[in-house]
């Protein structure tokens, strides 16, 4: 059974940073990993995308220049470096992981098959 977990969440003050971490088990093989975001009341948004080997990347407007999304895949690992935040990061962020997701499309939650249950991000001004 595939699982995603993600730790590193937290409280930080704005300019701040924090770094995300989701461990992927269960799963044969090298999935595109995403990153999405919720803050209550609000629809969830697309954050990042990185490719299998890393060679591919997408960031959301709203983060792109602060936010970094890497993997290792030795340790199954995908990560999301998170700089300058400020309160409008303020949000649950969940990681995902799909096996064909199209690169160079806007991220939608129906293309990602298996998600994390999330990890709060507060960042206070």
């Amino acid at each position: 059974q595939v699982q995603l977990e993600e730790s590193g969440g937290g409280s930080v003050q704005a300019g701040g940073s924090l770094r995300l971490s989701c461990v992927v088990s269960g799963y044969t093989g090298r999935p595109y990993m995403g990153w999405f975001r919720q803050a209550p009341g609000k629809e969830r948004e697309g954050v990042a995308v990185i490719s299998p080997q890393g060679t591919y990347t997408y960031y959301g407007d709203s983060v792109k220049g602060r936010f970094a999304v890497s993997r290792d895949n030795a340790k199954k690992t995908a990560y999301l470096q998170m700089n300058s935040l400020n309160p409008a990061d303020t949000a649950a962020y969940a990681c995902a992981a799909d096996p064909r997701y199209r690169e160079g499309r806007a991220m939608n939650e129906a293309d990602f098959k298996y998600w994390g249950r999330g990890t709060q991000v507060n960042a206070s001004a």
